[in-house]
């Protein structure tokens, strides 16, 4: 059976007290989960460990924590603070983020994301086995690290984030989980076969590798406005956030991905939202009516080899909106 999972909102909320709300609602709702994100806000640490503190059983994790503003010693060390501060259902979700973030909010070359991430979850890995940390890669090199307490139990898994086919094979082959976001049905599909060739790669077995796939979701008894919310969002992300998701969708087949992409970066919102039909708004998000909303996550949540889908919001969604779709989305309500 595939789990209900939440991404909590990527938009500014107004405290770290509505952030926790959040999580202690998706926890009364049945929700196995809650993911934080960490992007110009507040930082997900933090946020993490009062979510640990006022909630009892939901797991909770990072999705994502970028490999770049953290070295792989201190993302160690982190994971084994939460691990402990949360009894044991802390998740470590990683990823390289995009040189926009990474070379303009933090100062830093992008160079080689592929392999500072496989570095990043090797290294992840024997911090928090309680070893020593004897690492000499081409990104990262170490010597002397430990932990100077005793190794979480259970140890965290480490799971990564990923859209082209190299970064999906790379979860498959050395991380414990993959998390996949802005993909139609028949793309995650597709990337499925990525994680099953890198399982390969790394002997070991495809089930072993959790799958997680975001799906922006809105369910609310205004349907054209929820609508319009996940409109609005599919259009910033394939327009304003880089090119990994516009290329990701080119991949799927969808070429108005470059049409959106275009219109956006030239200042013409209104031309980049017109361009996403209404095809491509229900093949990536669940939005609409509550029933609607709940059979276009179920046609996510069947397809074979997923073990998770993450309920997201749309980033201009309000807080009552937020509610109403966690609420009608709820597993409990199923």
């Amino acid at each position: 059976m595939t789990d209900r999972e939440i991404h909590l909102p990527v938009a500014a909320q107004p405290s770290t007290d509505s952030l926790v709300s959040y999580a202690r609602r998706a926890e009364d709702g049945g929700y196995g989960c809650a993911w934080l994100p960490e992007t110009w806000g507040r930082d997900a640490v933090t946020v993490l460990t009062a979510m640990a503190e006022r909630t009892d059983g939901i797991d909770l994790g990072s999705s994502i924590l970028n490999a770049y503003s953290r070295s792989p010693a201190l993302l160690g060390q982190t994971a084994a603070t939460l691990q402990e501060v949360s009894d044991g259902r802390f998740r470590l979700g990683i990823g390289p983020s995009g040189p926009a973030v990474v070379e303009n909010w933090h100062g830093i070359e992008y160079g080689n994301p592929l392999r500072r991430t496989r570095e990043t979850v090797e290294v992840v890995r024997r911090v928090l086995s309680g070893d020593p940390v004897e690492y000499d890669g081409e990104t990262f090199s170490l010597s002397g690290f430990r932990l100077r307490c005793d190794p979480p139990e259970p140890t965290p898994p480490i799971e990564v984030t990923g859209m082209g086919p190299k970064a999906v094979e790379l979860a498959g082959r050395f991380a414990d989980g993959w998390h996949g976001i802005l993909f139609s049905p028949d793309g995650v599909r597709d990337r499925l076969e990525d994680v099953e060739r890198g399982a390969d790669l790394g002997a070991r077995d495809p089930d072993e590798v959790r799958v997680t796939i975001g799906v922006t979701c809105c369910a609310l008894s205004d349907p054209a406005r929820a609508r319009e919310l996940a409109r609005q969002h599919t259009a910033f992300y394939v327009g304003g956030m880089g090119t990994f998701y516009r290329d990701s969708l080119v991949r799927q087949g969808y070429e108005e991905a470059e049409r959106i992409h275009e219109a956006w970066q030239a200042g013409d919102r209104e031309a980049a939202l017109e361009t996403i039909s209404e095809d491509l708004l229900d093949d990536l998000c669940a939005a609409g009516d509550p029933e609607t909303a709940r059979e276009r996550l179920e046609a996510f949540e069947e397809i074979d080899g997923v073990d998770a889908v993450a309920v997201s919001f749309p980033r201009g969604a309000t807080e009552a909106e937020i509610e109403e779709t966690m609420d009608a989305l709820a597993p409990d309500e199923g």
